[in-house]
């Protein structure tokens, strides 16, 4: 499946190594539809909503978007587990593309996967950045 990608957004600090959890926004493969990955809810802090929307969303199971996001919505209900399993599952989704970090540059899906997992370890905070 083609995926085309509107703007995604990270959640980070200064530095890389210190970079947060993302939050992404998707299109159809046509480009036209937002492909619902839960952005509104998260960056409102509704939570439980976003987890709930992506738990029950159409789309791929394995998508990366999809998986982080979930991952981002479930360590701020608190549930580290059910996060680490879903970081977990976006990196060794056999989906892998590029998301825009919030101070434009790019990474790819794993790595940011990696790096929230790395702040959710780390108990660093979740926070809602948009570009």
């Amino acid at each position: 499946m083609k995926k085309i990608l509107l703007p995604l957004v990270a959640l980070a600090f200064a530095t890389p190594a210190a970079a947060q959890s993302i939050i992404v926004n998707g299109s159809d493969e046509e480009g036209l539809a937002p492909l619902s990955v839960a952005y509104e809810e998260l960056q409102a802090g509704q939570n439980a909503a976003a987890a709930d929307k992506l738990e029950h969303s159409a789309l791929d199971a394995q998508d990366p978007s999809r998986l982080i996001n979930l991952g981002t919505a479930y360590a701020r209900l608190g549930k580290k587990a059910d996060a680490r399993t879903a970081y977990r599952a976006a990196i060794t989704s056999p989906l892998r593309y590029d998301v825009e970090l919030a101070g434009g540059t790019y990474m790819d899906s794993r790595w940011a996967a990696r790096a929230a997992l790395a702040n959710l370890d780390q108990g660093k905070p979740l926070l809602a950045l948009a570009r």
